[in-house]
């Protein structure tokens, strides 16, 4: 490692490289993954300069994006299991909703890296880590308030929540097959009404 590359960041460069993935994040999210860099500038109100010291590729912003997303969730998830929700069912479903959602969003990145011959690095399984350990605590909790059928286990779930994702992809704007995709999902994960308490 150079001096350069273990020297923290100044508070300004700290500010503008936020600014750059905020900016990209909301013109990703807008205009899809294949959007300029140059766009990125300016919805960050900093010159490409800037954008390019920070990230020296678009991969490089793409992945960091993809990374600063994944984080947020896994501190959402990890924020839902410690608030230990009195409706278990609910808490599990809300956050089963929000995993979908954002496993849709993150193959798109995964797909622009991947044309692109960037492999993520497996660096990002500590994040997979703490978003399974979330998972599992409120599949349990669900399973025991009543909410969810008892004979799911979490690599099942896995599955589940990675194809409801690519059918997310698949109905694309279509907001109401998006929403039915899921419902049908929630209603198959429901206890059937011989195994309710």
């Amino acid at each position: 490692m150079t001096p350069a590359e273990t020297k923290p960041l100044r508070a300004d460069a700290r500010r503008n490289r936020a600014r750059v993935l905020e900016a990209a994040e909301s013109v990703f999210a807008a205009k899809g993954t294949g959007a300029p860099t140059e766009e990125v500038a300016r919805a960050a109100g900093v010159g490409i300069g800037t954008v390019f010291r920070h990230f020296p590729t678009k991969e490089a912003l793409l992945e960091a994006v993809l990374v600063a997303r994944l984080h947020r969730f896994a501190d959402e998830a990890e924020a839902v299991v410690a608030a230990d929700s009195a409706d278990p069912g609910a808490a599990f479903f809300t956050f089963l909703a929000g995993w979908i959602e954002m496993s849709s969003a993150k193959n798109a990145y995964f797909e622009a890296l991947t044309a692109a011959g960037v492999s993520v690095p497996k660096a990002k399984s500590e994040i997979g880590a703490r978003l399974l350990d979330a998972l599992g605590v409120l599949l349990s909790r669900a399973q025991a308030a009543g909410a969810v059928r008892e004979d799911l286990v979490p690599g099942e779930l896995i599955t589940i929540i990675i194809g409801v994702a690519k059918a997310a992809e698949y109905a694309g704007p279509d907001t109401r097959l998006r929403e039915r995709a899921v419902t049908i999902l929630f209603d198959g994960l429901r206890p059937s009404a011989g195994e309710r308490r």
